[in-house]
């Protein structure tokens, strides 16, 4: 009986397992955004930019595949206007700021 037990506990951690990490990384990501990318951009299910040109993050996956976003991460991000600062994103910081993006989708 105790056997059956650890193993059915086995199998719901296994199948949990992936969600929790993915909300993790969403998590991650979102305190990434609060601590980076607030002062301008619009982070949250509502609300405007701080900054006006700055699009909120809930619209970027209208603007662009989110996936297409990792690469311009690594390498750093270069706009047309002056005020956006130049940043280059570590390959985990890439994966968390994107899964909390796609939460937008």
């Amino acid at each position: 009986m105790l056997r059956l037990a650890s193993c059915q506990m086995l199998v719901t951690l296994a199948l949990v397992s992936p969600a929790l990490a993915a909300s993790t990384a969403e998590q991650r990501g979102r305190a990434y955004a609060q601590a980076h990318c607030a002062r301008c951009h619009a982070i949250g299910r509502t609300g405007d930019s701080r900054f006006k040109p700055a699009p909120p993050f809930r619209t970027l996956h209208q603007r662009y595949p989110i996936e297409s976003l990792g690469e311009a991460l690594a390498e750093g991000i270069v706009t047309g206007h002056p005020a956006m600062p130049e940043f280059e994103l570590d390959p985990e910081q890439i994966h968390d700021l994107l899964s909390y993006l796609k939460t937008f989708e």
